[in-house]
This record gives structure tokens, C-alpha cells and sequence, in this order.
């Protein structure tokens, strides 16, 4: 008997996995209303007052998604000025959820990706599995890949749905002729 072979293992087909870009560290979502008075008004003076007395050094090296839980108008430079206490202690801040950092993450990342490895080869952009990678990152790493790879799929090397293949090279209709078709015998217009 002869020994198993992973022919998968031996290919070359590379695999693209975007969890990878990820930094792991934490992802905290700061609802900035516990800063406003009852939860509702931005008071400019209460505002100041409650953000310079908050521990913002319990963020450090973390990935802030400011946001407001209640139906307060917030203004612009309510966010701006939590955002300049977290700016040499938060790893990255936004305004919005976890998924809206994520999206942004995931664009940030994907824009100073070095494409080049992948050129001619087959990909198997990973999937199933991390619930951190939002679908968005997903497409703009096809997208990518696009422009340098020879063959996109998805899922694992070893159970893969395939996603787009390079055109061969494009032969045009009077060159090209049917595989196993036989042309007639036509008389000759001159004959």
C-alpha cells in the first residue's frame, strides 16, 4: 500500500487569510451619553468637567468605537475632544460601533497589504470561521487579488468554492478553431 499524500500541502496554492491582519487587541465600544447630563444634553461645562475626570488610561493600546446610547445631539467636537484623550493611549478610535472600527480597520490594513506574493498564483481567500472579519473585507481582498492573482477561491485549500479564474489569453474568432469539429468542404468562391 502505498503512503497517503497530501497533494494539497504540496500545491501551490497559497492561502490569503484576512483574520491575520487583525491586531488582537481588545475592541471596546464607549457609549460617550455618561458624559452628558441624565444622559441627554451636552452641557459644554458638565462635558469638560466629566471627561477630564475620567480614567482614560484603562484604554490603553485598545481599539475605541465612541458612540451614544440615547437619542442626544452630540456635537461634532464632543467626539473630537474624547478622541484627543485617547489619541496617545487607544491603539485606534472612531465614532460608531464595533462593526463600524472594524469596517475602517479592515480598509486601513487592506490599503498597505503587499499584493505582490500572490502574483500568477492560485488563492484560497480563507473563510468560515472568524466572526471578526466583516464581509466588506472580504470583497476588497478579492478585488485585490484580482490584479495579481492567476485564480481566486474560498473556504480551505482542501474544500474550496471557486471565485474567478484569469482569462486565458484572448484569441480572436477567425483564429480559433472548434476542438473536434470538422470544417466542411465547401467549394471555393473562385471555382
Amino acid at each position: 500500500m502505498e503512503p497517503i499524500e497530501n497533494r494539497v500541502a504540496q500545491g501551490e496554492i497559497e492561502v490569503y487569510n484576512l483574520a491575520d491582519l487583525w491586531d488582537d487587541r481588545p475592541l471596546t465600544e464607549l457609549d460617550i451619553s455618561t458624559f452628558l447630563v441624565e444622559g441627554l444634553m451636552l452641557k459644554e461645562k458638565e462635558f469638560r468637567k466629566a471627561v477630564d475626570a475620567h480614567d482614560w488610561s484603562q484604554y490603553e493600546d485598545e481599539h475605541i468605537a465612541l458612540y451614544c446610547s440615547t437619542d442626544a445631539i452630540v456635537p461634532t467636537w464632543g467626539y473630537m475632544l474624547i478622541a484627543s484623550e485617547l489619541t496617545d493611549i487607544a491603539a485606534s478610535t472612531t465614532v460608531g460601533r464595533a462593526d463600524d472600527l472594524l469596517r475602517e480597520y479592515y480598509t486601513r490594513a487592506l490599503a498597505n497589504e503587499d499584493w505582490s506574493a500572490y502574483e500568477d498564483l492560485p488563492v484560497v481567500v480563507k473563510g468560515c470561521g472568524d466572526d471578526l472579519v466583516p464581509e466588506m473585507a472580504y470583497v476588497h481582498a478579492l478585488q485585490q487579488l484580482q490584479s495579481v492573482a492567476r485564480k481566486l477561491m474560498y473556504g480551505e485549500p482542501c474544500s474550496s468554492v471557486p471565485l474567478w479564474r484569469r482569462p486565458e489569453e484572448d484569441t480572436s474568432p477567425a483564429d480559433a478553431e472548434a476542438v473536434g469539429v470538422k470544417k466542411p468542404d465547401l467549394p471555393s468562391p473562385n471555382a
